[in-house]
Formats: structure tokens, C-alpha cells, sequence
């Protein structure tokens, strides 16, 4: 059954199209794998016969059990499916080579690892982008995200993809017609994902929800790594939902519309921002005017269309509600069995960091509609800075620790779950 589960999901990852990401994921599983193994040799855990004998003493029939490998690998497979399958970037610059996106977009799948709620609130704002484009130019969805991916180009190279350029009196119009007579074929053929692996992804994620749902009732033990994986995998259901229409990976722009005059600036690099603009943007959205699409060639990495406070304030309202449920699933963890008293102590207090820092941030909106935003600023820049520190170091703490706590795991941790017990029979 192992060696099956192993191809299963080889051919799932090779649906997805990303070669690169499998064999990293190999290599960190194997590399886990490998301290298990050295800790159990140096003494400071059970060695893994002995977690055998655990098992065998729980279970007699070993059909009903499941190992070490299969634990870890289950959850790198639902991680994997949350972040490099799920995560849609923008289109990269021109003449990147494999390696530069397949860095750019390891970069993307490391930042939904520390913060998924990033990309939940990356994901809203587009949705909100192709909602407004629907009502005002009439584009279709798959039309409409493709735009705020920075899609389209014009034939001098820089990307169309503000309402300013749609709603210039003499170019505007022609690139509404041209984009609107782009066959909706022509966008999904670019994209690397279909339907079926999209599907395939997310059926992964409810099938693993599913497997943590009947273990807890069945009162067997679930891992502090499975329960990190479920809140990944509860957080890539808000992706999926939000980002079904966008194309998956796209890596060539459509070139639509008539000659334009570039700016007068001439800018070769990808994207004018500053690394600050660049974070802002992406936890927050980019003001109007900040980013200047004639005087580049790429959007930014996590750049979605200009949308009206209001809209936006929902976004951020929805990345902070994520955000607490996030931690709230790692709250759920409060009474399983540590390894020790202080790592059962370090878990609790980061889960209730990781609920307490997003809760906290939705009074930011409020504050927003009820003060001028220069003096918002002055209020909440220093602890936003601050806040995100212990943030980023709540959430790497709370994925080694899971990995740390292999080492010694209860024996019904590795009983499997008896699914005959939820179908009918005689």
C-alpha cells in the first residue's frame, strides 16, 4: 500500500506540472527522515522499532496502523498541494529563465508557508479587480483575472493593466475592444493547470480534512504536524475558491491593442517599486498611482488593480479573518500529548499569537474610516513592523516545532482510521 500511495501521488504531482518542486519536496522529506533517524541513534528519542512495537502492541492487525513515512509524507503532500500547486503567480518579466522562475516562484510558495493569509488577501483583491472590470468594461472573469495578472501587454511591451490605461479617451476604448475579442481558448491554453488538476489539488486538501476530522473522533492521535497541515489545507480552500479562474503559471503575455507612445522615462527594469512598496502592496494592496505601467514591463509580484477603499477594506478584513482561523486551527492542538512541558507551553503561547496579531489587525479598517490615513500611519506603522516580527517568528516556530515533535509520537498516533465503522453494513 505504501509503494501505490508513492506513485499516487508522484502522478499527482506530475499533473501539476512542477518537476522542480517534487524533488525538493523529496529531498526535505528525506531529510527529516534522516534526523528522526540520528535522533533515535544519539539517545534522545525512542528509536523507531521501538514506535513499531508501540504500534504493534495498540493494533495486532497491521492493516489497521500506518507509519512514520507515511505520516510525514501525507502531510508534505497537502502542503505541497497548498502552496506551490495553489499559489497563481502574476506573469513574471520577459526572458526569465528557468531557474529565475523557478526561484521567483519558490519565493511566492515560501511566503504562503509563513503567512498564507497573504495570499488570501492577494487572491480577494484580484477576485474584487474582475468584479469591477465585469460591471465596467464588460470582460468576462477568465478575461478579467487575466488582466489583473498582468496578461496583456501592448505592442510596445509594458503591461495594461490599470483602469487609467482602459479608460484613456483615445487608447482606452481600442484595448477594451481588443482584450473583449481575445477568444477565452487563446488565455486558458497558457495557463498549467486545468480543471482536473485543480480538482485533483483540492480533492487532496478535503480528503486530508477529512482523515483529521475522523481521527478525532475515533480519539486517535493526530501529530502537531498534521495539525499545521490542516490549517494549510483549510486555508487553501479560500485560494482555490477565490483564484479557480486565474491561469496557473503563466509565462508569456498577450499582446492586444494599437502602437502606443511609451513614457517619456525609459525603464528596462521589471518593475519600478521600491522593496518597501513591494511588501506594502502585497499585505495591503497598491495605492492609486503608485505603480506606473508605461515605465515598466512587468507588474509586481502580488500586484492587483486599484480598487475603492471600501472594496479593499474588505480584503483586509477577509486576510485577517484567515489569519485567525489560521491560528485558531493551531489552537485546537491545546491538549494533545508533548513530547515535553516546554514545547507543549512554546506551541500554546505562538497559537495564541498567530489568533491574538490578526484579531487585533482588524481594527486597522475601523481606524481607517474613522481617522485621516497620514495619521493612521503614524499610529500603527511602528507596532505593524513590530507585530510582523513576532508574526514571522511565531509561524517558523510553529512549523519546526512539529517536526521537532516526530521524535517521540504516542502509539495511537500511528493507528490508522477504521472507515468501516462509517459505512453500513450487517
Amino acid at each position: 500500500m505504501l509503494h501505490v500511495q508513492v506513485i499516487l501521488n508522484l502522478c499527482y504531482k506530475g499533473i501539476a506540472h512542477a518537476a522542480p518542486a517534487v524533488l525538493l519536496e523529496l529531498s526535505t522529506m528525506l531529510l527529516i527522515l534522516l534526523a528522526v533517524h540520528l535522533l533515535s541513534k544519539d539517545g534522545k528519542a525512542a528509536p523507531l522499532s521501538h514506535s513499531l512495537d508501540a504500534r504493534s502492541t495498540t493494533d495486532s492487525c497491521n492493516d489497521n496502523s500506518r507509519t512514520l513515512f507515511s505520516i510525514i509524507w501525507g502531510c508534505l503532500a497537502t502542503i505541497f498541494a497548498c502552496t506551490w500547486v495553489s499559489v497563481h503567480p502574476n506573469v513574471p518579466p520577459p526572458n526569465q529563465s528557468h531557474l529565475q522562475l523557478f526561484w521567483r516562484r519558490l519565493k511566492m510558495m515560501l511566503i504562503a508557508i509563513v503567512a498564507p493569509e497573504i495570499m488570501v488577501g492577494f487572491a480577494a483583491r484580484q477576485r474584487l479587480g474582475v468584479n469591477i472590470l465585469a460591471k465596467k468594461f464588460e470582460f468576462p472573469t477568465t478575461h478579467g483575472m487575466f488582466f489583473c495578472m498582468g496578461g496583456f501587454i501592448s505592442m510596445e511591451g509594458n503591461p495594461i493593466a490599470t483602469e487609467e490605461q482602459l479608460e484613456d479617451p483615445d487608447l482606452g476604448p481600442k484595448f477594451q475592444k481588443a482584450i473583449r475579442n481575445v477568444n477565452e481558448e487563446d488565455i486558458t491554453d497558457k495557463s498549467k493547470g486545468d480543471t482536473l488538476s485543480k480538482g485533483v489539488a483540492l480533492l487532496q486538501g478535503l480528503w486530508f480534512i477529512l482523515q483529521i476530522l475522523a481521527r478525532a473522533h475515533q480519539r486517535l492521535a493526530i501529530t502537531q504536524l498534521e495539525v499545521a497541515t490542516l490549517a494549510f489545507a483549510i486555508v487553501n480552500i479560500f485560494i482555490w475558491l477565490l483564484w479557480w479562474n486565474k491561469p496557473l503559471d503563466v509565462q508569456r503575455p498577450i499582446i492586444v491593442g494599437p502602437p502606443t507612445q511609451p513614457d517619456a522615462e525609459t525603464i528596462t527594469l521589471p518593475v519600478q517599486l521600491p522593496r518597501l512598496a513591494r511588501i506594502r502592496g502585497a499585505i495591503g494592496g497598491f495605492p492609486k498611482g503608485t505603480y506606473k505601467p508605461l515605465s515598466s514591463i512587468s507588474v509586481p509580484s502580488f500586484w492587483s488593480i486599484e480598487v475603492q477603499p471600501e472594496y479593499d477594506t474588505w480584503a483586509y478584513i477577509l486576510l485577517a479573518l484567515v489569519g485567525t482561523v489560521f491560528g485558531a486551527v493551531h489552537c485546537a492542538a491545546w491538549n494533545v500529548v508533548f513530547p515535553t512541558l516546554v514545547e507543549m507551553w512554546i506551541w500554546r503561547t505562538f497559537s495564541m499569537v498567530i489568533v491574538a496579531l490578526p484579531g487585533l489587525s482588524l481594527l486597522i479598517p475601523f481606524m481607517y474610516l474613522a481617522t485621516h490615513l497620514k495619521r493612521l500611519e503614524a499610529y500603527v506603522g511602528i507596532p505593524a513592523i513590530v507585530g510582523g516580527l513576532i508574526y514571522i517568528a511565531a509561524r517558523i516556530t510553529l512549523i519546526v516545532l512539529p517536526l521537532v515533535e516526530l521524535r517521540s509520537l504516542p502509539a495511537s498516533a500511528f493507528v490508522d482510521v477504521n472507515w468501516s465503522t462509517y459505512i453500513p453494513h450487517i
